[in-house]
């Protein structure tokens, strides 16, 4: 009989989506499952028993290398794959906990806030690499302030300001088979990135009620705060423009996304 060759599987991941929404970086780190087919029928990704189990891929700055050498089952046998990042070495396929930071006022907890998953479906055996291209789980914020009422542009500039967001779950659930994250626990205020223009931060999906006191900003020592409503969906970014009144007046919010979103929101911080 012909003799069977192993062929070695390769990755080449889409390294545009990550959470500094340029590139992935020299060591991060993700992780990936494979799951054959049987025939032309689909397997159903597993907590164990894969064709691979999450298995810890390293980005080198150019490539991919997984933790040991993995192969195809065979030269024919499709198979599906799916990523997620960061890795995990205790990962669930159902349901793998993953929570934003509560402080995301630097960089660093920032970008340690973002989850990614992706999937490459019914791929053919191949020496070439499987091109997975992940997209964002969460949500994403965008804080902008303007001056309102009793403020110019130069006073509120000027202005010792910080801002906080409230009432949102930061712990989540989320399906390694499709992606989908579910907000759990509690709620808890996030401190946002200033990154000079606005203001940033990952927010797990979910809906707040209408009314809720949501954004609070804190101008030389007095608090506005925006009560309203809002959805944060999955892989959307959503512009938040508050102008701040020190006395009544209006909020105005517009969103904008990775993905359109149409919604306009209102409100008033006062």
């Amino acid at each position: 009989p012909q003799e069977q060759v192993k062929i070695p599987i390769n990755l080449s991941i889409g390294n545009y989506t990550r959470a500094n929404d340029t590139a992935f970086e020299n060591g991060d780190k993700v992780g990936i499952y494979v799951v054959n087919y049987n025939g032309s029928t689909a397997g159903t990704l597993a907590a164990s028993g894969n064709h691979v189990n999450n298995m810890q891929f390293s980005f080198g700055g150019s490539a991919w290398t997984p933790a040991s050498a993995i192969y195809w089952k065979d030269q024919t046998t499709h198979a599906d794959f799916y990523a997620y990042y960061p890795y995990s070495a205790s990962a669930s396929t159902s349901a793998h906990s993953f929570s934003v930071q509560t402080d995301q006022s630097t960089e660093t907890n920032y970008f340690a806030s973002d989850f990614l998953w992706g999937k490459a479906a019914n791929v053919t055996p191949t020496v070439e690499p499987v091109a997975i291209t992940t997209n964002h789980s969460f949500s994403n914020i965008l804080i902008y302030l303007e001056a309102g009422n009793g403020f110019t542009a130069e006073t509120l500039a000027a202005a010792t300001k910080s801002v906080t967001i409230k009432n949102i779950k930061t712990a989540a659930t989320i399906n390694l088979a499709t992606g989908v994250a579910s907000a759990t626990g509690n709620v808890a205020t996030v401190t946002p990135w200033n990154v000079g223009e606005y203001y940033r931060a990952m927010i797990v999906p979910q809906t707040v009620a209408d009314g809720t006191d949501l954004i609070t900003v804190n101008v030389d020592g007095v608090d506005y705060t925006l009560a309203s409503g809002a959805t944060f969906v999955a892989n959307k970014q959503h512009k938040f423009t508050v102008t701040v009144n020190k006395s009544a007046g209006g909020v105005d919010i517009g969103i904008g996304g990775w993905d359109t979103d149409d919604n306009e929101y209102g409100g008033s911080a006062e």
